[in-house]
């Protein structure tokens, strides 16, 4: 691991020595790929929203079992235990909680006392400007190139509106992958970047290899914006399988969906009452339709049947655009050290410019 060569408000904020983010995907974000980037340097976070509770506190030990340096938890603000998940942070000392949804400011005060860093991930410079009155720390903003589904306003337009509402370290998400765009993000204001493909293409990613090969032999162009897996808009590889969901209608949709229901019932240990609580709370707080929360059981099987399974017939892959430009698979600390490296010479090169 090469030394710190790039000092940012972010690095100061987490204790990192590289302003990198390796973001929490379902199924992928497990403590093998959050360690890796830990050890790397940068920020490695362990994605909680497939797993059960004792899942996690496993995960979360394994992970401190492999690295001493800090990492962080992502979590859903409106699962049914996301206060039990926030006292599970707490007791083991994670140093930073990430939320897709903005957690209640009691939460992040909570959090806060306890020294653990609260980062949401937002979509629009007013839900930064909500956060930071809340007390967020820091912000992941991520742009409609991303895997996520915050909107389809790409990152270089997004970003600047972001950091010219909020005085917090921004981490700019979406189409990231190398040095060229560290440099980038930091010359706009960012104070990081955050990536899901780019690491969940790496040697420490585990991801089955063929998954990771078929993934390789996408360009730009072979991602889409579907919301036809669970009501809500994702961006997937363009396999055959999205392709018929695509062309499929909701009432023939309607089978498929309650089986991905009952299997994800048993794979979460969750009863029917548990299941319908939780399910209200996402249509409260996302403001879901009763069918987008039919549809919501899903994500995370199908991507469980893709990324974990290797089944690409059964299931789906989350991806960003990014996946068009990636040609190799790195270790975490080879691809963190050789984007610190060339964003450190793009950021000098560029002030050659300056008279």
């Amino acid at each position: 691991m090469i030394e710190q060569q790039l000092k940012t408000p972010f690095t100061e904020l987490v204790g990192v020595k590289h302003p990198i983010v390796q973001t929490g995907m379902g199924w992928v974000s497990g403590p093998r790929l959050v360690s890796g980037t830990a050890n790397a340097g940068g920020l490695g976070i362990l994605a909680s929203a497939t797993m059960t509770f004792a899942e996690l506190e496993a995960a979360i030990i394994e992970t401190k079992r492999r690295t001493d340096n800090p990492f962080g938890v992502n979590m859903r603000a409106d699962a049914a235990d996301a206060g039990d998940r926030c006292d599970l942070l707490i007791k083991h000392g994670v140093k930073v909680a990430s939320f897709a949804l903005a957690p209640k400011p009691d939460l992040i005060a909570k959090l806060k006392d306890h020294g653990i860093v609260v980062m949401p991930s937002i979509g629009a410079a007013k839900h930064a400007v909500k956060v930071a009155s809340w007390g967020a720390d820091a912000v992941m903003v991520q742009g409609g190139e991303g895997g996520g589904h915050t909107g389809p306003v790409p990152t270089t337009l997004l970003l600047p509106t972001v950091l010219d509402a909020v005085d917090l370290p921004v981490i700019a998400a979406g189409g990231f992958f190398d040095g060229r765009g560290l440099a980038a993000a930091l010359s706009y204001g960012a104070a990081g970047v955050g990536m899901g493909t780019r690491f969940l293409l790496t040697q420490d990613s585990a991801v089955p290899q063929a998954v990771k090969d078929l993934y390789l032999t996408h360009g730009l162009t072979d991602t889409v914006v579907t919301a036809k897996v669970d009501g809500m808009p994702h961006r997937m590889l363009r396999t055959d399988l999205v392709e018929s969901l695509e062309g499929t209608s909701a009432v023939k949709r309607l089978g498929p969906t309650m089986r991905r229901t009952l299997e994800f019932k048993r794979d979460s240990g969750m009863g029917w009452f548990a299941l319908a609580k939780d399910g209200r709370a996402m249509r409260k707080a996302q403001g879901r339709s009763l069918g987008q929360m039919a549809l919501a059981a899903n994500t995370p099987v199908m991507l469980k049947a893709g990324l974990v399974e290797g089944d690409t017939s059964a299931g789906v892959l989350a991806s960003g655009q990014v996946v068009g430009v990636i040609d190799d698979l790195p270790t975490c600390e080879e691809l963190i050290d050789r984007m610190v490296l060339r964003a450190v010479d793009e950021l000098r090169r560029g002030s050659s410019y300056v008279v």
